[in-house]
């Protein structure tokens, strides 16, 4: 047996530090909890006690006797402990770190205050990127996730190693269509493991909050998040990382733009009007911070009937005709069928490429060809990047 992040809950649901109404857990004061081989990362939002070392050390001890209790009467090892306090941003302020002697008896380590750490430790956490590609758009509800993952689990198939970030902080939609709600976060070394997932490395928010606790943050706040994942996270070296954004031209892309250095952005439009409309502003943010636009992707362009009838529910050819009018590429239209809707929420997005059936195949087909025209941009957008420009005085 080991250790699971309920046990860790109900543990810490003994602590209430003084001042506060309620314990850690049902106050909503206990953000994440990561375990790994017995040992256990918690993340505590205490705004009462950031001024105050003691408290905050007061508070990590608590935490450390209530899970040692709990560890023994389950008869588990734990190995270590760490609290980090952190701040409305989500940046660490203080740690309180325990570590098992030989002997197994749990030992502080040294407290260190956010303030205090050598610049050394903030290496960069992904060392090779070979592509980094958004995946925006400029409404919500045009299945933008669903062709963000779908084109990270293609390019996997091809044999690429890719990444999938899940950038859309305010509705996090990963944990369901990548199928990881069974899978604990682990830290190591201060640095999220990515979730291996269908072949892809993925990293999303949604797994380091509460599952149906609302995400109401402000601008800065969600700056914050957005730059923790991208620099916290241990990708490793990657031949792509898909960045799936929220709607909206908002803070997150500003924020990406000026972490990553990107690629370039595909947008998902459905054929409606009001979906290209919002699409055009997407297309214009992208431009104003100097992204390249690898294309437009048309989202449930035709919903095919498992007889293979075919029904155009929101139009068919409004994003082709959009991409012409702006003069960008157009990968490809991808059609809505029900095995997709399925495979989505069973969080089986390989199925995709695999069904046998009529629409399937259709589908799959899609796939294949939004992937060769999204390679076949990448290619031409490292050209134009890496072309040296002559200065004439």
């Amino acid at each position: 047996m080991t250790i699971t992040e309920s046990q860790v809950r109900r543990w810490l649901s003994a602590v209430t530090p003084q001042g506060e109404p309620a314990d850690l857990v049902s106050g909503g004061r206990l953000e994440w909890v990561s375990l790994l081989e017995g040992s256990i990362d918690l993340k505590l939002h205490l705004p009462s006690v950031a001024e105050d070392p003691k408290a905050m050390e007061a508070i990590a001890g608590a935490c450390l006797e209530a899970v040692r209790q709990g560890a023994v009467r389950a008869g588990e090892r734990l190995a270590s402990l760490r609290v980090n306090f952190v701040d409305h941003a989500g940046h660490v302020i203080r740690s309180s770190a325990f570590q098992a002697s030989p002997k197994g008896a749990l030992r502080p380590v040294q407290p260190v205050a956010a303030s205090e750490k050598p610049a050394a430790q903030d290496a960069p956490a992904m060392p090779s990127i070979g592509h980094a590609i958004a995946v925006g758009a400029g409404k919500g509800g045009v299945g933008k996730s669903t062709v963000a993952v779908n084109i990270a689990v293609g390019l996997a198939r091809r044999g690429h190693a890719v990444g999938l970030l899940d950038g859309d902080i305010y509705g996090p939609s990963l944990p369901t269509l990548m199928g990881l709600q069974a899978m604990d976060p682990n830290v190591l070394d201060g640095r999220f493991q990515p979730f291996m997932a269908h072949g892809v490395k993925a990293m999303t928010i949604g797994k380091l909050v509460e599952a149906e606790k609302p995400l109401i943050w402000r601008g800065p706040m969600a700056h914050g998040a957005f730059k923790q994942l991208t620099e916290k996270t241990n990708w490793g070296d990657l031949d792509r990382l898909i960045i799936d954004l929220p709607p909206g031209t908002g803070d997150v892309p500003l924020t990406m733009t000026q972490q990553l250095k990107l690629s370039g952005a595909v947008i998902v439009c459905t054929p409606q009007r009001v979906a290209q409309d919002d699409a055009v502003r997407a297309a214009k943010m992208f431009e104003q911070l100097g992204v390249d636009i690898l294309g437009v992707v048309e989202n449930m362009s035709v919903f095919i009937a498992p007889d293979g009838t075919e029904y155009d529910i929101f139009g068919r050819g409004g994003a082709q005709q959009m991409a012409q009018r702006l003069g960008l590429p157009y990968l490809g239209a991808l059609p809505l069928t029900m095995d997709l809707r399925a495979n989505s929420d069973n969080g089986e997005p390989l199925l995709n490429f695999k069904s046998d059936t009529p629409p399937g195949r259709r589908l799959a087909l899609a796939l294949d060809e939004l992937l060769n025209n999204l390679e076949s941009q990448l290619a031409l957008a490292s050209v134009r990047q890496n072309t040296p420009t002559l200065t004439i005085h």
